[in-house]
């Protein structure tokens, strides 16, 4: 019998190169929080401590109460703040019944030495939305 939550994490197009062991690990690193409309996860200017995955639902991103854009499911977030342990450069805030993966800052570094494929796609992602957000890095 399939398991839900790998089925859920081999939709996700970052982990979607992941083997079945691969994707163990990844949901044995991983927790769900399902959110309510309008709720604000994560807040500009705070420290980092989690990064997400949508799986369910929309989430809004806003930069000093600017709209940057609308995540969905299989998008991530929170990748910034860990991977510079700055403060979050964004607020997100769920803009529908939203259901996330969450991993902690620990194992989120422990996901990206073990797994260089997904390392690789958070870079991809990142680079593309500073091009998207920055107008002089285009």
């Amino acid at each position: 019998m399939p398991d839900p939550k790998l089925e859920i994490l081999r939709r996700v197009p970052l982990f979607s190169g992941l083997d079945r062991r691969g994707l163990e690990e990844v949901a044995g690193l991983a927790d769900e929080v399902d959110l309510e409309p309008g709720q604000t996860f994560i807040r500009q200017d705070q420290t980092a401590h989690e990064f997400f995955v949508v799986l369910e639902g929309s989430v809004r991103i806003e930069r000093d109460g600017v709209l940057l854009g609308t995540l969905g499911p299989g998008d991530y977030l929170g990748e910034i703040g860990l991977i510079d342990e700055r403060p979050r450069s964004a607020t997100a805030i769920s803009e529908s019944r939203s259901r996330l993966l969450v991993i902690g800052h620990r194992e989120f570094h422990s996901l990206l030495e073990r797994f260089p494929d997904i390392a690789l796609q958070v870079l991809k992602t990142l680079a593309a939305r500073v091009r998207r957000t920055e107008p002089d890095a285009r």
